[in-house]
């Protein structure tokens, strides 16, 4: 596996990784098409954010997108999941912000908070979804050094 910073090339490939996972939250309401989802990925997530792509064998099998305080995404394909990528995304993102950083995960996400915890971050607080575009409840992590 190789961990490498996302070029504009690599927008299609980071959606792909992207719509895959989403699709096994299936608690979730569908509130974009495929289509804007890929223009956002392209036109926001590669422009605004620090993003990192896992590759196996030349694909790219997952993504971490950073802001300044806040790791904004991490998703790895399906397929590749309990291989260790999300956590080589996840060394990334704390080499890159050594001060420490948050994080949102959505409630029923049992399995990425169980990820979260284990490497290290916290709960924070719970809240009942208001705030999120989705209006699923959420959870905020801390990881602090």
């Amino acid at each position: 596996m190789r961990i490498r910073g996302a070029a504009p090339a690599d927008a299609e490939a980071v959606a792909d990784v992207f719509l895959a996972a989403k699709a096994e939250m299936t608690y979730l309401p569908e509130l974009h098409t495929e289509m804007e989802t890929r223009r956002w990925i392209g036109d926001v997530v590669l422009r605004d954010l620090e993003v990192w792509v896992a590759e196996e064998n030349g694909r790219v099998v997952g993504f971490s997108a950073l802001g300044d305080d806040l790791l904004e995404h991490l998703y790895v394909h399906p397929q590749a999941q309990n291989r260790g990528v999300g956590t080589a995304l996840l060394t990334v993102a704390k080499e890159r912000r050594p001060r420490g950083f948050r994080l949102w995960v959505f409630q029923k996400n049992a399995g990425a908070r169980r990820f979260y915890e284990r490497h290290g971050l916290t709960l924070a607080r719970r809240t009942d979804g208001r705030d999120n575009e989705e209006r699923e409840p959420d959870a905020l992590y801390e990881w602090s050094p």
